[in-house]
């Protein structure tokens, strides 16, 4: 960030009570979709801890009210200065952090797109910035909701819309677009976060005449392949790197008319915030043919690799897959499943998974682990620096994939699955191998998928699929607590610190509940 706008920066932090930017907020705030920069969704607070956890109580409750309907909050909360942020699709609210009571509301008038949800909000100096589903960015006077500006990102009659949260990177707004899986290619952008202005955009697939250009069979399949970005990515201020995973390919199912890896689809992608340009990628899912894609949280955090201090990337990808790369460029460490998958024949060279034929849809069926849903989706996972563990659901689901549409050029999904048996598992996996340290099957095989926190009380909080919010023993895997909410938990569970008390947050049936110690 330059100098003046560091200083502008503070004063409007001074002034109006807005935000630091997140590589300098103090560690008892939560300022950014995930924390902090790194994707780890680790708290260093540790006044809730494993030994006083059965204490916790409800310390207020929010409700969402929009006109007797009621909205799923996808979004993480951010909380700056005592106040929280946070969205369902086409709203934005802020709310007392000590209190839970409405501060103010905005409301977009929307002309569409998909309500599919809304993963939250971004803050930079004395601005919130949004997406709206019928694909702008939208920017907001923190002090009061009033719209400051909006700004076009994507365009709705080609069936693209809005639902991630967008990441402030010193002086860019970046953002990614969602699509209908209708054949048109992804990408993200940087916008001014003055402005609105569009500073630079970077499409999921390569250039034509590039050497990856050879993974698609041609250039038309290449710009209209898909790898929709519909999840925040994470930052390294040091190497100045964004991190972000992209989507599937298109056509979703029957890829038969797309031979190759189908680059940049399915890949973790590492980019200069400043230009656009990529730097590396990785993929972990080539030639993706099961709609599982690659957009998971890439988690960013140092470890010691074959008695080697390394700058690590985890992920575990939606396939069913946990990979470890060296963040300064790409290449694979660890590559192994997490879950229950027989698509793969193996790995190769470049730690990527080689696709098994027999696995990809047929139009009489094929039988494949994991399901269309993947050993993983959007709700984050988490990384204890204390433990080196890594916490993720892990799902094994079984399906039978289809194809309908066996013509020469399909288009959209050509397919689809027929879901089967599904049960999830809470792991915790050594980041050097990828193996369990310890794994806690939900009861009776239940399946349900949820947004982890650990924190430094040695405690990791995630929704169980009876609509609890469970503690566990960050180390052993224990069950230390837990709590009934009525509903199950549809957001990343984050935490905070004001006046010496510690708060946690989570989100259940269109509303927030605090939870404190009493």
């Amino acid at each position: 960030m330059k100098p003046h706008r560091i200083i502008l920066a503070l004063l409007a932090s001074v002034l109006l009570g807005s935000a630091l930017p997140a590589q300098t907020a103090p560690a008892t705030s939560w300022p950014t979709y995930n924390g902090d920069y790194s994707g780890r969704r680790f708290s260093p607070l540790k006044d809730i801890n494993d030994a006083n956890v059965s204490s916790l109580a409800v310390a207020w409750t929010y409700k969402i009210d929009l006109g007797g309907r009621s909205q799923r909050i996808e979004a993480t909360p951010l909380e700056i200065n005592g106040i929280l942020y946070f969205t369902v699709p086409n709203h934005v609210r802020a709310v007392d952090a000590r209190t839970g009571k409405q501060i103010w509301q905005f409301d977009w008038k929307s002309k569409g797109g998909l309500l599919i949800g809304n993963r939250g909000v971004a803050v930079d100096g004395a601005s919130v910035y949004f997406e709206s589903p019928d694909c702008n960015l939208v920017a907001l006077n923190i002090k009061d909701g009033t719209e400051l500006w909006h700004s076009s990102i994507c365009d709705m009659d080609q069936m693209y819309y809005s639902s991630t949260a967008p990441v402030v990177v010193k002086n860019h707004v970046i953002v990614g677009v969602s699509g209908d899986d209708l054949d048109i290619p992804g990408y993200t952008e940087a916008l001014d976060p003055q402005t609105g202005k569009m500073q630079w955009r970077w499409y999921t697939h390569p250039n034509p005449g590039d050497p990856e250009a050879k993974s698609w069979p041609n250039t038309e399949a290449m710009m209209h392949g898909g790898g929709m970005v519909w999840v925040p990515g994470t930052y390294d201020p040091t190497l100045n790197l964004y991190y972000f995973g992209t989507g599937n390919a298109q056509p979703v199912t029957n890829g038969r008319d797309r031979p190759g890896a189908n680059l940049y689809t399915g890949c973790i992608i590492a980019i200069n915030p400043d230009t656009g340009k990529m730097k590396w990628y990785f993929q972990p899912n080539p030639h993706d043919t099961h709609d599982w894609d690659a957009v998971q949280t890439p988690v960013l955090f140092d470890g010691v690799i074959s008695g080697k201090p390394r700058k690590l990337l985890a992920q575990a990808s939606r396939n069913g897959w946990f990979f470890v790369v060296d963040r300064t460029n790409g290449k694979a460490i660890v590559s192994a499943p997490y879950a229950k998958t027989d698509w793969a024949l193996g790995v190769g060279a470049n730690g990527s998974p080689i696709p098994n034929p027999d696995k990809m849809p047929q139009e009489n069926g094929a039988l494949v682990e994991p399901n269309q849903g993947g050993a993983s989706n959007w709700p984050p996972p988490s990384f204890d620096p204390q433990t080196g563990l890594f916490y993720t659901d892990a799902t094994d689901a079984y399906s039978i994939y289809y194809i309908f549409d066996d013509s020469p050029k399909p288009e959209g999904w050509a397919g689809n699955d027929r879901g089967g048996f599904s049960r999830t598992i809470v792991k915790a996996l050594d980041y050097k191998t990828g193996k369990p340290r310890w794994a806690h099957p939900w009861p009776n095989n239940a399946s349900g998928r949820s947004g982890i926190l650990s924190t430094a009380g040695n405690l990791v909080f995630l929704g169980d699929p009876s609509g609890n919010l469970v503690a566990f023993n960050a180390a052993t895997g224990d069950i230390v607590w837990h709590a009934s909410l009525g509903g199950d938990l549809s957001n990343g569970p984050m935490t905070y610190e004001l006046d010496g008390r510690q708060y946690l947050v989570v989100a259940a049936n269109g509303g927030l509940s605090a939870f404190t110690r009493h």
